[in-house]
């Protein structure tokens, strides 16, 4: 993945309730355990998410119940955004609330134009 595209999927994830994923990647150990692996890589300079292990947390269904709906799908979405992480945007968008969805509008955009 480009540096593009993932400076606009942090972005997404970090925008969403004031970065309410990055905090849960990182301290959530229920979720690092549903995933198999720490979320979050803190080695070196730039700590990034483990999309393989993120990919694995969704496959992990029902263990990450204690996020809502709207939140399970802006992760959804970031992960969309990711060619290795298989999620169907058809079946996660319905889960946007008003607020997150010119969110989710704008990282497809960035996304897809390489902003």
């Amino acid at each position: 993945m480009g540096t593009e595209q993932m400076r606009t999927v942090t972005w997404l994830l970090g925008a969403h309730q004031d970065g309410y994923w990055p905090w849960r990647l990182i301290e959530d150990r229920a979720l690092a355990a549903a995933g198999g692996q720490p979320l979050i890589n803190r080695t070196g300079p730039n700590p990034s998410v483990d999309w393989n292990a993120v990919g694995l947390l969704m496959l992990a269904s029902g263990r990450q119940a204690t996020a809502s709906r709207s939140e399970l799908a802006m992760l959804k979405v970031a992960a969309s955004l990711v060619p290795r992480c298989l999620v169907q945007l058809g079946q996660v968008i319905h889960a946007a609330d008003a607020r997150e969805f010119p969110l989710i509008l704008q990282a497809l955009s960035e996304a897809a134009h390489g902003i």
